[in-house]
């Protein structure tokens, strides 16, 4: 799987700027070192918040710190549009991500720097790059269909044709123009207190690729064909090309040198713990870092896991219920799941997906965690909450079928039936081996001539011509 480390310098530089949110933050940084492993210089533009630690990089990765200043009151809140769209103002307001860049650019002595590529909800950092005449490429950190799907004249068609704004009465309802969604599977700026904000992150996210040299998507090729066809159809007369360069986080080996991404410690005791479970056995439930539950909802997931019988590993971060910092489990549950039930704060994901004894996922369908979950043939059980999740659940069940779909009120008995039939029934067993077929695909996709590797090599090759 290897893509050229220890290759000779390539003689160009390329900066990268990731949105320092843990799933965003994750996919840059393994780009960085894919790109590093193909003989480019890369230095990661990064702010002081969530910043990542060089000692977890590969050996020949610069990073410089980029000051941010984001009001503490925005910092704390919940809400991620709202901390992107302040981060972006406070990066415009301050000027610092355009001098960084253009120190950069003035470096003596360093190789020429060819292009910025950046996230997708960074647009501060394509404007200052613009400023200055430095090319940029914009890296999509969701699937290709949510790329799609999130575009301003897409959400202009879903109005246009009765989808949006959505109402009780059609929520069920099929988008034939974006097969396999439904309309409850759609973001709907107008549910949003204020619309406004919406439709400003929809006209952003259309223009930052519009004004991009390029647009990386972590996908690949055998899981969004179709999708990536119609990317290349729409972008093509634009001159803008796409790359498919996913999965990510397996796109080098460790042999060009580790990445470690996790923003939180990882609670590495529940390795030895999967180590005594029979194989295939464990479900392992995590939502990721930023999604959250309700009291009502915890409650229900507590006992739909207690009730239910098999052996679970079950990630409680800080933060996961609203409005609690750290949760407290419900009064008799561990006696109940004694044995059988792990509950930690954070886990080595890659790792535990990896492990033998894990045979279902129930996840909330970030798509990190749906790749990883898919590069390691783990059927899913999908419990989507917010924005990109949604159609991607609605993928993993209708389209890919490899999974579960967990909707409506979570329901402690509907919990306990949804992981027997993921586990133990008839089934799972279909999707289990549809899971296991799709790995193989992937694995093929990173291969050395695998669709994957290729786009990475033309990437290098479009960076080297701008």
């Amino acid at each position: 799987m290897a893509g050229g480390g220890g290759r000779p310098s390539r003689g160009a530089r390329v900066v990268l700027c990731p949105l320092p949110f843990q799933g965003h933050l994750s996919p840059m940084l393994h780009l960085a070192g894919a790109l590093h492993a193909r003989g480019l210089a890369v230095t990661v533009l990064h702010t002081a918040f969530n910043a990542p630690d060089p000692v977890h990089h590969p050996a020949g990765l610069a990073f410089v710190a980029v000051p941010d200043a984001i009001p503490e009151a925005v910092a704390a809140t919940t809400n991620g549009i709202t901390k992107i769209l302040a981060l972006n103002a406070a990066m415009e307001a301050s000027g610092h991500v355009r001098d960084a860049l253009a120190s950069l650019l003035a470096e003596e002595g360093a190789p020429p720097l060819a292009c910025l590529i950046f996230d997708s909800s960074v647009s501060a950092a394509q404007n200052a790059a613009a400023g200055l005449g430095l090319p940029t490429l914009v890296l999509q950190t969701g699937s290709a269909a949510c790329f799609r799907l999130f575009r301003s004249d897409t959400y202009d068609m879903l109005h246009d044709k009765g989808y949006l704004p959505a109402t009780e009465s059609n929520l069920h309802m099929p988008v034939k123009e974006l097969p396999p969604l439904q309309v409850r599977d759609l973001f709907d700026p107008s549910k949003l207190p204020n619309k406004e904000i919406g439709h400003k992150i929809l006209n952003r996210a259309t223009e930052t690729t519009t004004k991009s040299s390029g647009a990386i998507l972590n996908t690949f090729e055998a899981l969004e064909s179709h999708e990536l066809e119609m990317i290349q159809d729409q972008l093509a007369h634009k001159g803008i090309p796409p790359f498919a360069v996913g999965p990510l986080h397996k796109l080098i080996t460790s042999n060009d040198g580790g990445t470690e991404t996790s923003l939180l410690n990882q609670d590495r005791s529940c390795i030895e713990w999967l180590d005594t479970q029979a194989p295939g056995s464990v479900l392992y439930v995590s939502f990721g870092s930023v999604v959250h539950v309700t009291q009502d909802e915890f409650m229900e997931m507590a006992w739909g896991l207690a009730n239910n019988g098999n052996p679970f590993l079950w990630v409680v971060r800080r933060g996961l219920v609203l409005g609690v910092d750290k949760q407290e489990l419900p009064d008799g549950f561990m006696s109940a799941v004694e044995g059988r039930g792990k509950v930690i704060e954070w886990a080595p994901q890659q790792e535990v997906l990896a492990h033998p004894a894990v045979g279902g996922f129930w996840t909330h369908n970030g798509w990190n965690s749906t790749l990883e979950s898919i590069y390691e043939g783990v059927p899913m059980l999908s419990r989507p909450i917010f924005g990109d999740q949604l159609p991607t659940a609605r993928y993993v069940h209708d389209t890919w079928k490899i999974g579960i779909l967990l909707e409506g009120v979570l329901e402690r008995g509907e919990v306990e039936k949804a992981i027997k039939k993921l586990m133990d029934e008839d089934e799972g067993v279909e999707i289990r081996k549809r899971a296991k077929d799709l790995k193989e695909k992937l694995r093929m996709c990173l291969e050395g001539s695998g669709s994957s590797q290729q786009a990475v090599d033309k990437l290098v090759d479009h960076i080297l011509s701008l």
